[in-house]
């Protein structure tokens, strides 16, 4: 396929400080800082109800931080998904959020609109410009769903997929937009032992051709063989970041997740 965005090492790509998202009286992220560098895979863990969505909902325009700020590229993300896209940050979802009577392809190429120049007449009229922007769409979808091993399914519509294929499906769609920086919401959630293998060496050849990745996930061994570096939030703030080795050794991250409060965690080892 052809390569996609590459990014410079120079600088961090993205960089949340102090990102606070209230609701009402509840505060859903509190004064979340993270900064993730060009051509690194970065995990966000933590317990069910934790933030990391609503996290990620601050970073793609989706939700409008209560306070601090969101950089990519040096630049103040704006807070409009479309414009998100447009800058450069692309997601999948924690829900799958297909267009289900729309075929594989179809969907791939719903993701390559915020790249699409062609004018409202040319669109209308399906001028020289349109044509040559629709083969472009369609040539990109094509190569992403061989990408993600799921050209054979092009055709098909995707509610008739396995929900293991149409979480592929959606990290190919988010792909189509050239982003130089992807979200991950649970990518491996229904998936079996081996297709969360296959899914990580996807992962990895993506990081491969240049993109950043963070990614949030519930299965710890995908985790810590994927990143390379992990970010633990508990209850909306950051209780640790690290390498996987430093935060599988945190006292507080085995007791967030054993339930344990933190002097007993030699017991429980």
């Amino acid at each position: 396929m052809s390569a996609l965005l590459t990014q410079s090492t120079a600088t961090p790509i993205l960089e949340a400080r102090g990102v606070t998202m209230r609701f009402g009286g509840l505060t859903a992220v509190n004064g979340v800082d993270l900064s993730v560098a060009a051509g690194e895979i970065v995990g966000l863990i933590g317990p069910n109800g934790a933030g990391k969505t609503t996290f990620f909902n601050c970073l793609t325009g989706l939700y409008t931080p209560t306070s601090g700020s969101i950089n990519f590229r040096g630049k103040q993300l704006p807070a409009k998904p479309y414009r998100v896209a447009a800058a450069g940050v692309s997601r999948t979802f924690q829900n799958i959020r297909l267009f289900p009577n729309m075929t594989a392809l179809e969907n791939v190429m719903v993701g390559h609109h915020c790249r699409s120049r062609q004018g409202l007449l040319s669109a209308i009229g399906r001028g020289p410009r349109y044509r040559s922007t629709e083969r472009a769409a369609r040539t990109r979808s094509e190569e992403l769903l061989e990408f993600l091993g799921l050209a054979k399914h092009a055709p098909v519509l995707a509610r008739n997929l396995a929900y293991g294929d149409q979480r592929k499906l959606e990290i190919a769609r988010a792909l189509a937009s050239d982003p130089g920086l992807l979200l991950l919401d649970e990518p491996t959630a229904g998936m079996n032992p081996s297709e969360t293998l296959a899914l990580r060496e996807t992962v990895f050849r993506i990081r491969d051709s240049g993109l950043s990745i963070v990614v949030i996930e519930h299965d710890m061994r995908f985790i810590f063989n994927l990143c390379d570096r992990v970010v633990v939030l508990v209850q909306g703030s950051k209780l640790t970041e690290g390498t996987p080795d430093q935060v599988r050794a945190d006292e507080r991250v085995v007791a967030t997740y054993l339930g344990t409060p933190y002097q007993e965690v030699d017991e429980v080892r």
